[in-house]
C-alpha cells in the first residue's frame, strides 16, 4: 500500500510544482491568466506579486513531498512519513480553503486536492499497517 501511496504523493508533488510554474513563472502569460478566471493583461500584472508568493507555496508544498518520500524509502521512515503526511495534508486543507471561498472554485479545488488526499489515505493506512 505504501508504494501506492507514494505513486499519489509523486503526483501530488509534481502537480504542485506545475502549478508554482503557472503562479510564479508563467502567470502573465495569457494562456495562464485566463485559466485562472482573470479577464485582462492588466489584471494579470496587478495580480502577478500575489500570484507569485502563492506558487511559491506550491513548490514548497511539493518539494516537502518529494523530500518525504526521499527520506521514508532511504531509512528515515518517521521523519519521511511525516513530512508527506504534513505536506499532502496541507495540500488538502489549501485546496479546502479554496473551495470555501466560493463553489466556482470546485473543479480547481478537486484539481489540487484529490491526489494528496489519496496519497495522504493510503500513506496513513501503509505505514500504520508496517508498523
Amino acid at each position: 500500500m505504501v508504494i501506492a501511496a507514494a505513486v499519489f504523493v509523486a503526483l501530488a508533488a509534481v502537480l504542485h510544482g506545475f502549478i508554482f510554474l503557472l503562479e510564479s513563472v508563467w502567470w502573465t502569460r495569457p494562456s495562464t491568466w485566463r485559466r485562472f478566471g482573470l479577464t485582462s493583461q492588466a489584471d494579470a500584472n496587478t495580480t502577478r506579486p500575489l500570484a507569485y508568493n502563492q506558487g511559491f507555496y506550491n513548490l514548497f508544498l511539493g518539494v516537502g513531498a518529494a523530500l518525504g518520500l526521499f527520506l521514508y524509502f532511504t531509512g528515515e521512515a518517521d521523519a519521511g512519513a511525516v513530512l508527506v503526511l504534513f505536506c499532502c495534508g496541507s495540500m488538502v486543507l489549501a485546496a479546502i480553503v479554496l473551495l470555501s471561498t466560493g463553489g466556482g472554485y470546485l473543479r480547481a479545488a478537486l484539481i489540487q486536492g484529490t491526489l494528496p488526499l489519496i496519497g495522504f489515505a493510503l500513506f496513513l493506512l501503509g505505514s500504520v499497517s508496517t508498523g
